[in-house]
């Protein structure tokens, strides 16, 4: 059954945390803009603030809602997921301050699945508990995202892992307290079986941040990058350290990789709805040639375009949430990449739009679009390229075809016009038709 209705009870909750991301989080926005503070658990005092309105979410039953109750959350299915993650887009706290921050969500959910009870204790729960942060150390500056390219080894020396190599990107490293990090454990493997998952805590000896990249809107002078470039040196970890087993790295990165893809489309869908709202607001605020904004053709097609583009984006959102929901795993694979595909050039869109009917007010720092238009880069890259997921969907959608073994193509209309003469060719004759 196809319904567009949010029931009564969740509906109540989403409209709380609506007042709640727009009183307290966006606020926090404000005062500690920069996108790695929400992980840096050293500032004192935003975490200072951070913590009551942390147990505020709790109270409601609204923290970490992607686990099950035994790690704490509330195991909520992905399409009420989407609707609060909607909400939550619209701030860079709200995920924080709601449990629900990348890449720690993923992590956590690796450590669930295939982490043991230590490491569980040592790592699961602080980071549940939001006391800690962590990092996934996967791409490598020769190879960005394909594991195919990977050249950081782990080998086996008695009781430990030595993991050497380098990585690229990896998020947050610098406040993290420990690495997810993906290594080649046997070269001569097919390509997804060829790497392993560790756990590394970040002191380990030869864990060597070489530099933390800025990236647009960063300031270098004032070292604000959070993407570490890393060098592993003959890191050593024990045995246990090993997520999985031996060649099942590539297993673990797409259990994690496939919800955090989908749980940042709904993020982007707040985002693009924040900017939309300010839109409105614009053009029927301002006046230009003696008339609103909003009077204006080129202002009503830049506001129908993203209101049309959003409500399109936002449906297949949904609906991927409904098939990871209903349908076996697996089965969204090809709606996920959709999402991924689709979420760049609709954010760009929207945002470039926004940025444009602001004015010169747009082009500055006093409006949330600055921050918005910066990650317009990173979203066609984030979670792998567009161009990769174009692929995945175009051989998703084909393995639902088969070709033709005849001469012509199966909408051919001279053939099918034949065959339909023949499947009626008594009634056609008695009628004289030819």
């Amino acid at each position: 059954m196809w319904d567009f209705q949010t029931d009564p009870e969740f509906q109540a909750k989403l409209d709380w945390a609506a007042a709640f991301v727009r009183e307290e989080c966006e606020p926090l926005d404000l005062l500690f803009p920069h996108l790695g503070q929400p992980y840096n658990t050293e500032n004192k005092a935003a975490r200072a603030i951070l913590a009551p309105l942390r147990e505020r979410v709790k109270e409601q039953d609204l923290w970490a809602c992607h686990l099950g109750p035994e790690l704490g959350g509330q195991g909520y299915g992905q399409i009420k997921l989407a609707l609060l993650n909607e909400v939550l887009g619209r701030s860079m706290w709200a995920p924080t301050v709601f449990g629900t921050a990348a890449p720690d969500t993923g992590n956590a959910e690796i450590l669930a699945m295939f982490g043991t009870d230590a490491q569980k204790k040592e790592y699961l729960q602080p980071l549940l508990d939001g006391d800690i942060v962590s990092s996934f150390s996967m791409t490598e500056p020769q190879a960005g995202a394909d594991p195919k390219e990977f050249i950081c080894s782990a080998r086996k020396d008695g009781d430990e892992w030595v993991i050497s190599g380098e990585k690229w990107f990896s998020s947050n490293a610098r406040y993290a307290s420990f690495l997810i990090v993906m290594a080649v454990t046997d070269p001569d493997a097919s390509p997804y079986r060829r790497m392993s998952m560790f756990v590394v805590p970040t002191e380990t000896p030869g864990v060597e941040i070489i530099r933390n990249v800025s990236v647009m809107g960063d300031r270098d002078e004032l070292d604000e990058g959070t993407h570490a470039y890393i060098r592993y040196n003959d890191v050593r970890v024990p045995s246990d350290a090993i997520l999985g087993g031996p060649g099942q790295g590539f297993e673990v990165a797409q259990a994690r990789l496939g919800g955090g893809r989908v749980h940042h489309a709904m993020r982007t869908v707040g985002k693009c709805q924040r900017a939309l709202d300010m839109m409105g607001e614009r053009a029927l605020s301002r006046r230009t040639q003696g008339e609103l904004l909003a009077k204006k053709q080129l202002v009503q097609q830049f506001i129908a375009d993203s209101a049309i583009e959003l409500e399109q984006y936002r449906l297949l959102v949904l609906k991927t949430a409904w098939v990871i929901d209903s349908q076996p795993h697996g089965a969204a694979r090809t709606y996920i990449a959709m999402c991924k595909v689709a979420m760049a050039k609709v954010y760009h869109d929207i945002i470039h739009r926004a940025i444009q009917l602001h004015g010169s007010l747009g082009s500055t720092v006093e409006t949330p679009l600055h921050d918005y238009w910066h990650g317009v880069i990173s979203m066609g890259l984030a979670d792998g390229p567009t161009e990769v997921h174009k692929v995945a969907v175009a051989r998703g959608v084909l393995a639902g075809y088969e070709p033709t073994d005849s001469l012509f193509p199966t909408e051919h209309i001279p053939t099918r016009l034949s065959a339909a003469k023949a499947k009626h060719a008594a009634i056609l004759e008695e009628y004289g038709i030819a």
